[in-house]
């Protein structure tokens, strides 16, 4: 069956901005709108020409169910466009890119508009089981003196709330927090807590100098109801240094651990917006190319070992297109902690690993410092879990134009013991 070119015609994110110990200003689908109305207001189609809406969300609000088919009907994509909502985890926002790929490839669909959204700074807190059970009896109690015997039941500890979000960034079948699946990643490839804190203070040296340099440009300004106005990234630390980040304490493992607040990414709230288009729709519609996207794998690891998910992606990702680590221009690694990039990269270039793992003789390769996350990544930038898989395939793909590269490979870890690695390649300049 032949396969269709899937082409990336244009994207948008908005500013990543950091959680803040209360509700952010916008709810997920409130991001969404303000990237996806951005995107599709420079297009020469209408929103209501599109195929389908694919988002990637892991936490959306209660009133914001199906959360893509929200995002699409405030667009003004209308009644007849088809929407819906997928979970990947930290790559939520890069599988919603792979399943437009997929429709479009099979000739399906021809126009679709698929990224991911997070409001991380709105994850809930929650009642605990038994004050859920308590007001069950309550609700059942009809007399007073069947409400007064209930009340003697009510212990203050059934107020003391769940962190929905704590929960969340924690692995049920281990019993181990992300952070701490970090650790056990230092642990293994011997990474110092000097060499992760370099790493944070690069990454926001890197975002900072981009900025600078004006090569953020994917990024949209987004207003708040009480008229602020946010245009970039507000995690970012001008004055982020090694010494300043080797004062803070390790939070996963108080004892013994190293991965700290600093060197590990932060709790965001943001969205990334991309339109996909076969070459059908291309020549309809004359539109500009920034690149294609040209394969996507997907692998699954040990969940106490999650961080190396892009370590298990990228090696057959590469094999299955006949290419090697030299014939990338250019990689974005998502950031999820200092610990966890490092760890990919010595394992890709580790004997036993690539001997263990794919039962390979010699090493996947090394790559190069200078082709790696040159932007910085989520460290600086936050990661708002159901957007970041969508905003490393759309960064990537505006650098590799901007610097005429032909290859990309964007992946990303994945809470659960997952990985995932997208082939793009450059449009043309």
């Amino acid at each position: 069956m032949k396969k269709n070119k899937v082409y990336v015609v244009d994207g948008a994110r908005t500013p990543f901005l950091k959680a803040r110990g209360k509700r952010g200003d916008f709810s997920a689908s409130d991001l969404a709108v303000f990237a996806g109305r951005a995107l599709l207001a420079r297009q020469p189609f209408s929103a209501s020409d599109l195929d389908e809406v694919i988002m990637g969300c892991v936490m959306p609000d209660v009133d914001e169910a199906n959360i893509a088919r929200i995002i699409a009907l405030r667009l003004g994509c209308g009644d007849f466009v088809p929407a819906w909502t997928v979970q990947r985890n930290c790559a939520s926002g890069m599988q919603a890119i792979d399943a437009a790929r997929l429709k479009i490839m099979s000739g399906e669909s021809d126009l679709i508009l698929a990224g991911g959204t997070e409001a991380m700074s709105r994850s809930p807190l929650l009642f605990r089981p038994a004050m859920v059970d308590w007001l069950g009896d309550w609700a059942r109690s009809k007399t007073f003196s069947q409400r007064a015997k209930q009340l003697t039941k009510l212990r203050p500890v059934f107020f003391a709330p769940i962190i929905a979000l704590l929960k969340g960034l924690s692995d049920p079948i281990v019993g181990l927090s992300m952070g701490q699946t970090a650790e056990n990643l230092a642990y293994r490839f011997n990474i110092t807590r000097t060499q992760m804190d370099t790493f944070a203070m690069r990454s926001h040296q890197k975002v900072i100098q981009a900025t600078s340099d004006q090569l953020m440009d994917e990024i949209v300004p987004i207003i708040s109801s009480a008229g602020k106005v946010f245009s970039a990234d507000d995690g970012v630390r001008s004055d982020s240094t090694v010494e300043k980040l080797a004062t803070l304490r390790a939070f996963f493992d108080r004892v013994y651990g190293l991965v700290t607040p600093g060197n590990s990414s932060q709790i965001t709230d943001g969205a990334a917006m991309l339109v996909l288009a076969s070459e059908k729709a291309v020549k309809e519609y004359d539109l500009p190319v920034l690149g294609t996207v040209d394969d996507v794998q997907w692998a699954a690891l040990a969940p106490e070992q999650m961080g190396l998910g892009p370590a298990y992606a990228i090696p057959p990702l590469l094999k299955r297109n006949k290419l090697k680590v030299a014939d990338i221009d250019a990689w974005e690694i998502n950031e999820a902690f200092a610990a966890q990039v490092q760890a990919n990269v010595i394992a890709l270039q580790d004997k036993d690993f690539c001997k263990d793992v794919f039962n390979m003789r010699s090493v996947v390769g090394e790559i190069p410092d200078d082709k790696l996350n040159r932007e910085g990544g989520a460290i600086a930038i936050g990661h708002p879990v159901g957007a970041s898989g969508a905003r490393i395939v759309l960064h990537l793909l505006d650098m590799m134009k901007k610097n005429k590269e032909k290859r990309g490979v964007a992946s990303i870890c994945i809470g659960g013991g997952q990985g995932g690695a997208v082939l793009l390649s450059g449009g043309e300049s």
